[in-house]
């Protein structure tokens, strides 16, 4: 049976955020897509949606991500589309996804993955061990803040929201001495001029799925999975897997600080995870290797350990 490929008198729709990082992750995938087939970029839509997240307003506001609704902030109004057929496929940062997938919806496509690590920003260029007793850092993340807190309890953290030019901007007005951005991010963008100082993930875990791109489809479009399965990164996929479950098992939502970044060798796909309090006052990590064909199963095994060993009170802040 031949496929049948999009053409600029029928293109596939893409849909995405229309920020300056989730564009150029559409445009990256249009482009892979595009390379595999054939096929000129007039074969492709780029659709852009606006979600809760998106607001001026909640962004302004500095608002922590969990106190807005948490991670589906960035991609309900992106989901629907997807369901009500406006859009063919939808493209994700797979750091801001839910775990749970909406009914009749299948994530099972990924891009090569970017640089997993956090990048350590200052106007100035200094490095974190150069931070002065008592600084303010800037971010919006839940596991970064208990992550700096944990290693600097002297620091004063305060919320950042908005896209990598927001948060530059927020910089330059002295709202924080400095911030953390990821790498990815700031790689897919092409800001070389961002001065930042990358941080190994030995000493600073990453979010699960951090530098990962997602495509999100309908299921039951055959069509659509067969052009995906030419642009899928099998490793990165592996490795989320493992990650991914890992989350699930914790928690899933933007409530929780957790860490957890898996890594492949020779058939084999080591984890290591970190579940934080928010305020840094008590920290538990692990590692686990498996068989790559194991992964989820990894995953859902360090997170029970990681719980059991944190004990059965760890997470009763998030009643409060």
């Amino acid at each position: 049976m031949t496929q049948r490929l999009p053409s600029p008198a029928a293109p596939l729709r893409i849909g995405t955020r229309g920020s300056p990082l989730a564009l150029a992750q559409a445009h990256e995938t249009r482009d892979r897509l595009a390379g595999a087939f054939d096929l000129p970029q007039s074969a492709f839509e780029i659709v852009v949606i606006k979600t809760v997240g998106d607001n001026r307003a909640l962004i302004a506001a500095d608002k922590p991500l969990k106190d807005l609704g948490g991670k589906g902030l960035f991609t309900k109004e992106i989901e629907d589309a997807l369901l009500a057929g406006r859009i063919d496929i939808a493209v994700h940062s797979m750091k801001d996804m839910p775990v749970d997938q909406p009914e009749g919806l299948v994530l099972d496509c990924h891009l090569p993955r970017e640089d997993v690590r956090d990048a350590f920003v200052t106007l100035i260029g200094s490095t974190f061990a150069d931070l002065p007793e008592g600084a303010v850092v800037g971010t919006s993340s839940l596991r970064r803040r208990a992550q700096l807190l944990y290693r600097r309890p002297d620091l004063k953290v305060v919320e950042f929201r908005g896209n990598v030019q927001t948060r530059m901007r927020k910089l330059e007005n002295g709202a924080a001495t400095a911030t953390f951005l990821a790498c990815a991010g700031l790689n897919r963008l092409g800001l070389d001029e961002v001065r930042r100082t990358p941080i190994d993930p030995e000493d600073m875990l990453p979010a699960v799925a951090q530098g990962a791109i997602g495509i999100e489809r309908r299921e039951g479009d055959t069509d659509t999975a067969s052009l995906l399965e030419a642009i899928h990164d099998v490793p990165t996929g592996q490795r989320l897997a493992a990650e991914r479950a890992y989350l699930a098992r914790l928690d899933g939502s933007c409530e929780t600080p957790i860490a957890g970044l898996a890594e492949l060798s020779d058939g084999q796909v080591t984890l290591r995870g970190e579940i934080l309090r928010p305020d840094g006052s008590d920290c538990h990590a692990d590692a686990e290797t498996a068989p790559i064909e194991d992964a989820a199963d990894l995953g859902r095994a360090l997170a029970a350990r990681l719980l059991d060993r944190a004990g059965p009170g760890f997470f009763d802040w998030r009643q409060h």
